[in-house]
């Protein structure tokens, strides 16, 4: 007679092989499950002890021994450098003599003596008038050199031409100034000056900058807007400014220079 599982003291494993063969199988595996997990267990434990006290028992057996590395030391011996030779300094080179003056040629001329045919010697004739071309008169003949040049000096020329330079300067020592000065200039401007019709209707108000060049003489040219405002007063600011007279001109190193000038005009509705 079968005996009846008590399921309140059975395994798990008992359990679920309740009606099944237990002989082989499954059964078996999962019965002898936590004796290969126990044993498992503990040789990883063992394995990991093992590693990590490697190191220790190499020591251990190695005994206290360290192979120790000997290093050559290289000595160089650094000999004294040999001394110098106090050589005195070779002599200057002897001064050249100047060369010698040119050899001028002479030809003997004597203030005539009366005397008798037989006392007048061959080398007492007076020479002619063609020989005594080109020639300087003295006591004694004397062959010069006549194929020697003559060096002529030049002269330099004493005064040197102011240089004009045709360069328009931004920067200077002295700017160029108008007749009177800043505040002449302002009134000028103020007295000249007209509001465009098309201006006043739109409102605009605000700066006009304009440029022009004083020349080396004080006259205005290139008379050009580099900041525009619109309705008529750019154009307005040009007339202004091309009505001014000459100013004083600018000055770098003391002479008269073009410059470029920057002036800003302004407009404005009161």
């Amino acid at each position: 007679m079968e005996t009846k599982l008590d399921y309140s003291t059975a395994s798990l494993n008992d359990i679920v092989f309740e009606t099944r063969n237990k002989a082989y199988g499954a059964y078996f595996l999962r019965k002898i499950y936590n004796k290969h997990v126990t044993i498992a267990t503990f040789i990883a434990i063992a394995i990991f002890i093992l590693f990590i006290s490697a190191p220790l028992i190499a020591n251990l057996l190695g005994g206290d021994e360290e192979e120790v590395v000997l290093q050559e030391e290289r000595v160089v011996e650094l000999t004294e450098p040999p001394a110098l030779e106090n050589k005195p300094p070779p002599p200057p080179p002897p001064d050249l003599p100047p060369p010698p003056p040119p050899v001028v040629s002479t030809v003997k001329f004597t203030p005539p003596v009366i005397k008798k045919d037989e006392e007048v010697r061959k080398e007492e004739k007076i020479p002619d008038q063609k020989e005594l071309e080109d020639v300087v008169i003295s006591t004694a003949t004397v062959e010069g050199n006549t194929k020697e040049e003559v060096l002529t000096v030049v002269e330099a020329p004493s005064e040197v031409g102011e240089v004009v330079e045709d360069k328009i300067f931004t920067f200077v020592e002295q700017q160029p100034s108008f007749p009177g000065g800043e505040s002449e200039l302002n009134k000028f401007i103020k007295k000249n000056l007209k509001y465009p019709p098309a201006a006043l209707r739109n409102g605009l108000e605000g700066l006009v900058v304009v440029q022009f060049v004083v020349n080396r003489e004080g006259e205005i040219s290139d008379v050009q807007v580099v900041k525009k405002l619109g309705g008529g007063t750019d154009e307005e600011a040009m007339r202004v400014v091309k009505m001014m007279p000459k100013f004083a001109p600018a000055k770098q190193n003391g002479r008269p220079v073009s410059f470029r000038y920057t002036l800003p005009v302004r407009f404005g509705l009161q």
